[in-house]
């Protein structure tokens, strides 16, 4: 039966058992029988489909039953074969725990721009039941549905009953992943991006000159104005930023301004520093005035965010190891993975952290592990997890997390100096995802903004919906990440700040471009950037 002639005959029987759809929708048991004399297109009884279904929502129920009718209707012992995974005890126990309030559905960006209850958290749980209860494949409509998913965690920090839709999400996106068979192209592309670039710092700094001579010389102007490149290709081009003339040099510590009060390592990421170099620098000159000493440990590389969410797990573990022993080697000069050039001349190795313990730079432990990007912590604190199973690393990767710090939630603790240069300027705040959702870091950036003087603070009427960025989302997903992000943009234009402020990459780059796309007169400014200006300022009014 087409998809069509579903829709009309599962219409027909709405309107024709409203009474039992009412008593149903309060939950009342003796709307069953009713519905039991009501036969489906395929004259099995609708209520055997309800029974199967548990939810309060009648209309919840026959939407999904519209999308996917007969399917719905399969009983375990038929085709379907699902993945162990979400077969086990403790995935149908996640599952067990949502009870279809519908409380996630206004926090879901894909639901409320597509108003789709299969698009919705709710919704894609009980498609998440269906293929582990045997009754629908994992392919076809269910990938749809759930690859459109952004992983951003809001319903989850909405959820009354606690239930944990990142575990859900990250185990099906994974087996998704996996069960997906790239074909020569986009093989290619994972190729070049997750193995030859973002590994290798080097390599993307080159591409970041190549890409801000095509700035300087007018190519990206004559580009976006003849608008013939591919729509994904035209997504990733319409993200680049204006690009920096240099890079920093990361063979030497920076040392501390004024008094001296602790060490820290900093994580400084791959297309942070190669596309976004300003927040990295703003970010050592915020904490050197705070009276910390940074060293930069030089066999450090990618995160793995990417890589684990292209389900490109083995390589994504490799990556958290180097780091690993990057940040708790002996010598972080130690190992491979480096790009060509990253290496530092033998009379800079002293300025590096030593001790497997976890000392800094001329033997002195070091505080925590400096990240400014809010889904590369996330990965970061993720590495204890990733490695689990791992008998080598497993406890390092513990000890390297337990270090490990966002650059917000570190100077709210630790701003010693607290900026004082006036800045006069309307300011907004772009919650990143990872940052609030899942690293559970929400008032300090917020402290941080307020602690400077001369703003206008205006929180947003949703600090909290995801901006479409998601990893790669904005590429592989375009024109549903474009709906989210002007929904979110609608937000930030009602709040008439001329400063949006950030702490992730991707939000910074999706944001530069929503500016863009909305012609709003607005700047995006990662958070250190901002405290960097008041520091600046205080020293030109001095």
């Amino acid at each position: 039966m087409s998809k069509a002639s579903r829709k009309v005959a599962t219409r027909n029987l709405i309107c024709m058992n409203r009474d039992a759809s009412r008593r149903f929708a309060r939950n009342d048991s003796n709307s069953l029988s009713l519905w039991d004399k009501v036969k489906s297109p395929t004259g099995r009884p609708v209520g055997d489909f309800l029974m199967r279904l548990p939810t309060p929502s009648i209309v919840h129920t026959m939407k999904l039953y519209v999308m996917h009718g007969d399917n719905f209707l399969e009983t375990k012992e038929q085709h379907h074969n699902p993945p162990e995974s979400m077969t086990t005890p403790q995935f149908r126990g996640l599952l067990d725990r949502c009870i279809h309030c519908g409380l996630c559905l206004q926090n879901c960006p894909t639901y409320v721009v597509m108003g789709t209850e299969a698009d919705s958290p709710r919704g894609r749980i009980q498609l998440m039941r269906a293929v582990s209860d045997r009754r629908i494949p994992m392919d076809g409509a269910f990938r749809k549905h759930l690859d459109l998913c952004l992983s951003c965690l809001s319903c989850q920090s909405a959820c009354p009953s606690g239930v944990q839709y990142g575990k859900l999400i990250d185990t099906v996106h994974l087996e998704l992943a996996q069960a997906h068979k790239p074909g020569l192209i986009e093989r290619g592309v994972r190729w070049l991006g997750l193995r030859q670039f973002m590994p290798h710092l080097s390599r993307l700094r080159l591409a970041a000159k190549l890409f801000r001579l095509y700035q300087m010389v007018g190519l990206q102007k004559l580009v976006r104005a003849i608008n013939l490149l591919p729509k994904n290709l035209k997504a990733m081009e319409a993200i680049l930023p204006p690009l920096p003339a240099r890079h920093i040099d990361y063979a030497i510590a920076a040392p501390a301004i004024g008094e001296k009060r602790g060490t820290v390592l900093f994580f400084y990421g791959c297309l942070q520093d190669a596309f976004l170099g300003d927040v990295n620098k703003a970010t050592i000159h915020v904490l050197q005035r705070n009276g910390f000493e940074v060293h930069f440990p030089q066999a450090q590389t990618c995160c793995g965010a990417a890589q684990v969410h292209t389900g490109e797990l083995d390589l994504a573990r490799d990556l958290a190891r180097k780091n690993i022993d990057a940040f708790l080697a002996p010598s972080p000069f130690q190992g491979e993975g480096w790009g060509e050039g990253d290496v530092p001349s033998s009379s800079q190795r002293d300025y590096s952290p030593r001790s497997e313990a976890g000392r800094g730079g001329r033997g002195e432990d070091y505080v925590a592990i400096i990240n400014n990007a809010g889904g590369c912590g996330a990965m970061l604190k993720e590495y204890a997890h990733l490695l689990a199973d791992d008998p080598t690393y497993a406890e390092k990767a513990q000890r390297f997390v337990e270090k490990v710090q966002d650059v917000s939630e570190f100077l709210a603790k630790n701003l010693c100096v607290p900026p004082k240069g006036e800045i006069r300027s309307r300011v907004t705040y772009s919650d990143s995802c990872h940052l609030r959702n899942a690293q559970k870091i929400v008032k300090q950036p917020r402290d941080l903004i307020k602690a400077i003087p001369g703003l206008e603070y205006i929180e947003m009427q949703s600090p909290d919906r995801c901006c479409g960025s998601a990893g790669v989302y904005n590429i592989v997903e375009v024109d549903t990440a474009n709906q989210v992000l002007d929904t979110r943009m609608q937000d930030i234009a009602a709040t008439r700040a001329d400063t949006i402020v950030v702490t992730n990459t991707g939000c910074h780059l999706q944001l530069i471009y929503g500016v863009r796309k909305a012609k709003l007169n607005a700047r995006v400014v990662h958070l250190v950037e901002l405290l960097e200006e008041s520091y600046q300022a205080e020293r030109r009014d001095a």
